[in-house]
């Protein structure tokens, strides 16, 4: 069976975006870049809300994006990616299927499937939904040494307590902080 991981970088006061699709403060270096090689090569498909999707599809794709990480690139265009929105037309990206249904449904038969891990790269509304649902397994935010004066919170509108059981604590040399939690009823 299945994973779904969860993987979100946030600042140190818990924002994951200033506003907008603003992530100009992530904390990205060398080290970094081998942890996201290393967790993408984990996985055998990108799951996504439409947010989410539409930012990462409007730079990954780009010589830009082959430029600054052509590993990373690489995969990421490779790879098979889902988008769960109502309202986007198409999905445009390489190797994307746009569900239209109910995000929940989906996960819990992809999770049934022979392969790899699935994985949630930011999304928070969608990994919220799925949280509320007992659909993730493993949560992952790398906490990144800044703390910005606004932006939007991990987990808003989460409807109740989400009691986590940490794994794994991970320190970078950049000052990144990765934390791995289970939910409290799968450890």
């Amino acid at each position: 069976m299945k994973r779904v991981l969860f993987f979100m970088m946030t600042s140190l006061n818990g924002f994951y975006e200033r506003g907008g699709w603003e992530i100009d403060w992530h904390n990205v270096d060398d080290e970094f870049t081998r942890f996201a090689i290393e967790q993408i090569k984990s996985v055998d498909t990108l799951l996504f809300g439409r947010v989410t999707y539409e930012g990462m599809a409007s730079y990954w794709p780009t010589e830009a994006a082959a430029a600054d990480s052509p590993a990373i690139t690489e995969q990421m265009n490779a790879m098979p990616k889902i988008v769960f929105s109502r309202t986007l037309e198409k999905a445009g990206w390489h190797n994307t299927r746009l569900v239209r249904g109910d995000a929940a449904e989906e996960v819990a038969r992809l999770k049934e499937q022979p392969g790899k891990d699935l994985i949630i790269f930011g999304s928070s509304d969608l990994a919220t939904s799925l949280a509320e649902r007992g659909l993730i397994d493993e949560y992952r935010v790398m906490v990144n040494p800044i703390a910005l004066p606004e932006g939007k919170p991990l987990f808003q509108g989460l409807k109740g307590d989400l009691r986590l059981k940490l794994l794994q604590a991970r320190t970078f040399e950049n000052g990144n902080v990765l934390l791995s939690y289970a939910p409290e009823s799968q450890v």
